[in-house]
């Protein structure tokens, strides 16, 4: 149930991103659905290994190309998924950093621990 209610809130979360950022567009709730979908299984699967693969460049750079990275899955995910748009590679950082802070927090307010 709680695994449920998280893919809700990511995809509320993306549902809402286009009304914070004008580069940013989703169809309807379907598609955030889908797209949040789609960047949960990104993230869960494929960003590891990048992680991993990129270690001497973001412990050069503090771990500041962690949000390269963020940015990039959420840019590949964007492109895979009709109905999800974002313009360019710059805004798809911004907006993922936006994305990780929204859900992070609602799922905070929404999902205690008992």
């Amino acid at each position: 149930m709680r695994l449920l209610v998280t893919w809700l809130i990511n995809a509320a979360t993306l549902f809402a991103l286009p009304y914070l950022l004008s580069t940013v567009a989703v169809q309807d709730f379907t598609s955030a659905l889908i797209a949040a979908l789609v960047l949960g299984l990104v993230n869960t699967l494929i960003r590891p290994i990048l992680l991993l693969l990129t270690l001497p460049v973001t412990l050069l750079t503090l771990g500041l190309f962690i949000f390269v990275i963020n940015g990039l899955m959420f840019w590949v995910v964007a492109n895979f998924v009709s109905g999800f748009y974002v313009a360019s590679f710059g805004s798809a950082i911004l907006a993922a950093l936006l994305y990780s802070v929204i859900s992070w927090a609602l799922s905070a307010l929404i999902l205690k621990k008992e």
